[in-house]
């Protein structure tokens, strides 16, 4: 493997590495919702891609379980203690 044969300053080695920075990400507008979007991807926010619905995005409201369901939960008898009445053995 090659070895340098001397060492570089600060300067120029610093100099060299400047080009290592970040750039900037490109964002697009969406034109169904006007949300901020990465160009060439569909929009997560409306699942949209150039005028076409491509992704099937769930709202808050589909995720939330219907009444009924949450009614139906609550009036579910509570399961029993393993252990009633039996007096508790100490640890040691």
């Amino acid at each position: 493997m090659p070895v340098p044969k001397k060492r570089h300053s600060n300067t120029r080695t610093r100099t060299r590495r400047a080009n290592w920075k970040l750039k900037p990400m490109n964002f697009a507008t969406c034109p169904q919702c006007q949300s901020k979007i990465l160009s060439h991807h569909a929009c997560t926010v409306c699942g949209t891609y150039q005028g076409r619905v491509v992704l099937k995005i769930e709202t808050e409201e589909k995720k939330k379980p219907s009444k009924e369901k949450a009614q139906a939960e609550k009036e579910k008898p509570a399961k029993p203690a393993s252990k009633q009445g039996g007096e508790e053995k100490p640890k040691h």
